[in-house]
């Protein structure tokens, strides 16, 4: 059985969607591509974790705080694990749990903020009450007592701050879709007889992702971040899976000894680091996001 042809039209529209997308990355500034360069290494560390670590995340294979050597590039932890391929691995366990939250919190946010704007009425009023309750609450200090309500799992982490999250995401996607609903390409949508399904997928969505994409970069950093302060405080992440805020949570005490890393560096500027290059590296992406978006130009 042999397949139809591409059609011509077909091809130069992905052909002028390619060149499109090459003359935008070729006017990029120099800290987007530092950010998407760093954020294109985190990836490939954190897909690849398994064949680029040399021992697994829970493996001990020293004594505790052993030196820098030939067995473990960055020195060994409190109990004789290898720091470098704890630190490849958490970031598979770091930046895939906050991406899987902020994924969920887009989800729920997102569909209840174009829902309400799309309703109005007593649904957008009910629902807005209950965000503003949740908006008045510190993330952390909620997220702290949920965790020893319901116990420390990486489910319940990923649930409770995507459930917190969402929060905000409503906000933003209920504001957006607002300026959106009122358009004139909707108003005709509906005179048409449109299905809600279509109003809300091809006329409003597209309209507003770019916000929301600019959004996503920055709750994820937010997200992140709270992760690893959970995991700081000994209520996020569980040992023995590693993540950066443990990390430096477990080897704090080595701040002013630093002997089981590189001469002169230690041990928890490699997880915190880790931390704070990749939130700026997010942050410069977005940045020139929402700059291309917005249509604005470098000092303006």
């Amino acid at each position: 059985m042999t397949t139809a042809p591409t059609p011509l039209r077909v091809i130069k529209a992905r052909r002028t969607y390619y060149e499109n997308v090459v003359r935008t990355l070729k006017t990029a500034p120099i800290s987007a591509w530092f950010g998407m360069i760093v954020i294109l290494i985190y990836a490939i560390f954190a897909i690849f974790a398994p064949w680029l670590a040399p021992h697994d995340q829970s493996e001990i294979i020293g004594k505790a705080y052993q030196p820098a050597g030939e067995a473990c590039w960055l020195g060994c932890d409190q109990i004789g694990r290898d720091m470098y391929s704890r630190l490849i691995y958490g970031a598979r366990n770091t930046i895939g749990i906050a991406l899987i939250t902020t994924l969920i919190s887009f989800m729920v946010g997102g569909s209840l903020g174009v829902l309400a704007a799309l309703q109005r009425g007593w649904l957008d009023q009910g629902i807005s009450r209950v965000v503003d309750a949740f908006l008045a609450i510190p993330v952390l200090i909620f997220a702290l007592m949920m965790l020893a309500v319901v116990g420390k799992s990486i489910v319940n982490l990923v649930i409770i701050l995507a459930l917190l999250d969402s929060t905000r995401v409503f906000r933003l996607a209920r504001a957006v879709a607002l300026n959106s609903v009122v358009m004139d390409y909707v108003e005709s949508a509906k005179l048409r007889g449109e299905k809600m399904s279509w109003i809300v997928f091809k006329e409003v969505v597209p309209n507003i992702l770019p916000p929301l994409i600019t959004e996503f970069g920055l709750r994820f950093c937010f997200v992140f971040l709270t992760i690893a302060a959970l995991s700081f405080l000994g209520v996020g992440v569980q040992p023995p899976t590693a993540d950066w805020g443990s990390m430096v949570a477990d080897s704090k005490t080595l701040i002013n000894f630093p002997v089981t890393t590189f001469p002169y560096i230690p041990a928890p500027f490699y997880p915190a680091g880790a931390i704070a290059l990749l939130t700026v590296a997010v942050n410069f992406v977005v940045d020139w996001f929402l700059q291309r978006t917005s249509g604005l130009r470098d000092g303006e």
